[in-house]
């Protein structure tokens, strides 16, 4: 299978990276030849990161690199692609175009796929002749290491092109999950958005710190949550007693369908967060490129221990 990766920014390179452990033949497709040369070097740093750990064998580093290329030439390489990944930026008519054009240069075979993590799929293949061949493929960030891959289907989109691009994905070490309507949110967005909304209004309620509530959530339920789901947790514990305190905290909950006033507060401020040196954290005195060595590092270990190494 040829594959072409659109994007060279943040996704694209360990997008491609991730299907040539597949088996996948893939291009990472630049506006420029340097644009494309800089994602490509990308892809190779995030692959020696994974060897270096014992994550890859020396055999798949070798085959990544004589299966993995970049190209500015976008008509040629999509038009020779099984399969086309789009990772520009979140903008609907920018994607819808793109996809219209991708869908009359692409053989009537190949999928199409947006890494998108929250547009409709749906609606960004409207413009597309076969819509039944589109779909999202949102891979979590960072893509060489997040295992989850959120399959989302558009209104259209057939069930067995979903499942293949299902099996394509656990060969290349992914953990899809297909999601049969397309929502906002996806799936992990949702619940992830939902915590945050939450997060957010106890902060603005004084209720607790930004650090306690970032604290609480990583030394509870997220801390067993890679092994032990929100539902399996119901379960066994008896969905008769979590029901009753479902029902008890759910009516103080904040639910209204806007951000806390917290959060409002702190973006009419211009306090964007790490970018501007301050927001939810006075990022003057944290560093944001530790959190994600923090992060990452995190996520390493907890690949080696799925893996065995």
């Amino acid at each position: 299978m040829r594959a072409a990766v659109v994007g060279t920014g943040m996704m694209g390179p360990g997008i491609a990276m991730t299907l040539t452990l597949g088996g996948v033949e893939a291009v990472i497709l630049g506006r420029t030849v340097e644009s494309a040369a800089a994602g490509l070097a990308a892809a190779r740093r995030q692959f020696e990161l994974l060897e270096a750990n014992g994550l890859v064998t020396g055999e798949q580093a070798a085959f990544s690199a004589a299966n993995l290329r970049a190209s500015a030439a976008f008509e040629v390489e999509v038009a020779a692609a099984d399969l086309v990944i789009e990772s520009g930026p979140e903008n609907l008519p920018f994607k819808q175009e793109l996809f219209e054009r991708l869908d009359s240069l692409t053989a009537p075979a190949a999928l199409l796929t947006s890494n998108t993590s929250g547009l409709s799929i749906t609606a960004i293949a409207e413009r597309c002749q076969r819509p039944e061949r589109v779909m999202t493929t949102h891979f979590w960030n960072p893509p060489h290491l997040m295992p989850l891959v959120e399959i989302v289907m558009g209104a259209r989109t057939w069930l067995p092109l979903a499942e293949q691009m299902r099996d394509l994905l656990t060969a290349c070490g992914k953990v899809p999950v297909v999601v049969k309507k397309d929502t906002p949110g996806q799936l992990g967005n949702r619940m992830h958005m939902a915590l945050i909304r939450e997060a957010a209004h106890i902060v603005s309620e004084g209720i607790a710190d930004a650090s306690e509530v970032d604290l609480a959530a990583r030394m509870s339920f997220g801390l067993r949550l890679p092994m032990y789901g929100l539902l399996e947790h119901m379960d066994i514990v008896g969905l008769d007693m979590s029901m009753g305190i479902l029902e008890y905290v759910a009516s103080d909950l904040y639910n209204k369908v806007e951000a806390p006033p917290r959060y409002k507060e702190l973006v009419a401020g211009g306090d964007l967060g790490a970018k501007t040196g301050r927001g939810f954290y006075d990022w003057s005195v944290k560093s944001a490129d530790e959190a994600r060595a923090r992060r990452d590092g995190f996520v390493l270990q907890m690949l080696k221990w799925r893996r065995g190494v």
